[in-house]
């Protein structure tokens, strides 16, 4: 059984940025590499070598879904396991990010005691499914 260690975040607030990586190393004790953009995550994510990813939908320039579909062209990580972060959680948001390839979706705020066991649940899932 493989273990969630490697998680790239994709988040363009550098406030919350921080949080979530001291929520995910300090509290997680994960290895976390944060992405400002799309645009910077396509660039990073073969030479970082995640074991999933975390997208924020909102963000200037690409958007979370369309950084989903970039990744998902990239045949070493096609597969990887992806969950959206946002403060859009209606079931109809929810749903579609699932039809766009994300295993679940973290509503924001989220609270850093509980987020890396939240991203390990879904992780866990995905190892599973």
């Amino acid at each position: 059984m493989n273990l969630l260690q490697r998680v790239l975040y994709v988040e363009d607030e550098p406030d919350i940025q921080a949080v979530a990586k001291l929520a995910l190393e300090m509290v997680g004790g994960l290895t976390v590499k944060i992405c400002a953009s799309g645009e910077e995550a396509l660039s990073e994510v073969i030479g970082f070598g995640p074991d999933m990813i975390l997208l924020d939908v909102m963000m200037p320039g690409m958007d979370g879904p369309s950084t989903l579909k970039a990744l998902r062209a990239l045949p070493a990580i096609a597969t990887l396991p992806v969950a959206f972060m946002t403060a859009k959680v209606q079931p109809a948001e929810v749903a579609y990010y699932k039809s766009l390839g994300a295993l679940d979706v973290i509503p924001k705020p989220f609270d850093p005691m509980t987020l890396a066991s939240q991203v390990r649940a879904i992780w866990e899932t995905h190892q599973h499914g």
